[in-house]
């Protein structure tokens, strides 16, 4: 039997309102349509509190810093609730040593004593807590002592923010919970090697909200207005792994072709004003609401991630997004893993050259290819993976209540 009717804490290192839609927060509204999940949001530091107190971001959440009576937030689904904590002290400046770790405790007791409160409030029993790529706060589970701890493993830890404190962190949580989801195999394999009740679950696709980017009735998104055809699109955060020699390689060998960038920009790795060729066009976010409208002036989509030491730990939800859209897809091979998942549906690219061609075949798409591509979608939806992660949460729950412990 799966997992159903059981209460399920959500400690992400996502906000619930972020500009892309987040594989956590994804997962938080597919597990409460038969449980009752309860949505951690981020918590503010003193400093998030100050620098964004005029935003709209702030106002939702202002009501609910101070009250543990009225800390949550209702959503459109009436079994996923939103908690918000109060703000945290700001550490990561600390150097790595006793009082980085004594600050960690001050604030996982902070965020710890709001939850206490919140599960006496509601009554809450026997609750399923996961954390969700949170490792700034390895040991907040322990101070909850729910009946079964989780650390979902979304990424590899890299930024220079995050490996600061983060990968002894990260290491100290994988240790001591019951078991651990990652989203790649190559995650999975290394989280294995400190706990081996470690699985691997991919990411997947809103192929509901992909599938609009079909409707004859959707116009194409305004964003797109006046660009030039054939559209080379991109849909996401601009950041880390992009493989930015590639793009400018790709500008200079396809004058004809117009590459389109939409998404959040990390300036820490580039800004709007990088790249001078004409056929470049930086246009920001746009709500994920309008991803399909977006979708549909491509005219290819791609995903140019540079290959390096962390890529086989990526495992992208552009790709079924992407897909689900009917979009023919060009990428670089940077995770190997994902040629199983894909069945010939995508061209995975060496080198600039290689790449290059691959969308000049891609442009002469047909029909037949387009239908492959949906059933590829159709195979790696939400839908599927919710079933495998309550199947896994189930099945770890009732191993730890026959034997009192997750080994």
């Amino acid at each position: 039997m799966s997992l159903k009717d059981q209460n399920i804490i959500i400690f992400s290192q996502m906000q619930f309102d972020g500009r892309l839609e987040s594989t956590i927060y994804t997962m938080a509204k597919h597990l409460a349509k038969d449980n009752f999940v309860y949505y951690v949001d981020r918590p503010y530091t003193w400093r998030d509190y100050i620098q964004f107190r005029k935003t709209p971001g702030f106002l939702i959440r202002k009501p609910h810093f101070f009250s543990a009576s009225n800390c949550l937030i209702d959503t459109e689904i009436p079994n996923l609730k939103i908690v918000i904590s109060p703000p945290v002290p700001s550490i990561n400046m600390l150097p790595e040593g006793k009082l980085y770790r004594l600050a960690i405790k001050l604030n996982e007791w902070i965020v710890g004593n709001r939850l206490k409160k919140l599960i006496k409030n509601r009554s809450i029993k026997n609750y399923i807590f996961i954390n969700s790529y949170n490792f700034s706060y390895p040991s907040l589970h322990q101070f909850l002592k729910p009946a079964l701890t989780v650390y979902h493993c979304v990424d590899p830890i890299v930024e220079p923010y995050q490996t600061k404190h983060g990968l002894i962190s990260e290491d100290i949580l994988v240790k001591n919970v019951d078991m651990v989801i990652s989203t790649s195999k190559e995650l999975r394999n290394k989280k294995a090697l400190l706990n081996k009740n470690s699985f691997f679950v991919p990411n997947a696709a809103n192929i509901s909200h992909s599938l609009k980017a079909l409707d004859a009735q959707l116009d194409v998104d305004a964003i797109l207005t006046g660009i030039p055809k054939p559209i080379i699109g991109y849909f996401g955060a601009i950041e880390r792994r992009i493989d930015y020699d590639l793009v400018r390689k790709l500008l200079k060998t396809n004058p004809d072709k117009s590459f389109v960038f939409i998404g959040p920009i990390d300036t820490y790795y580039l800004t709007a004003n990088d790249y001078k060729e004409p056929n470049m066009y930086m246009k920001g976010a746009v709500p994920y609401e309008q991803m399909p409208a977006v979708l549909k002036g491509f005219d290819v989509a791609i995903i140019p991630f540079k290959k390096d030491e962390v890529s086989n730990n990526i495992f992208p939800l552009k790709l079924f997004e992407y897909l689900g859209s009917g979009r023919p897809v060009v990428s670089t091979n940077f995770n190997t893993d994902l040629a199983d998942f894909t069945h010939n549906t995508v061209s995975f690219c060496e080198t600039a050259e290689e790449f290059s061609t691959a969308l000049n075949v891609a442009l002469d798409d047909n029909k037949s290819h387009k239908q492959k591509r949906l059933d590829v979608a159709a195979d790696n939806t939400w839908e599927h993976r919710i079933i495998e992660i309550k199947d896994l949460l189930k099945a770890n729950l009732d191993k730890k209540d026959n034997t009192g412990n997750s080994d």
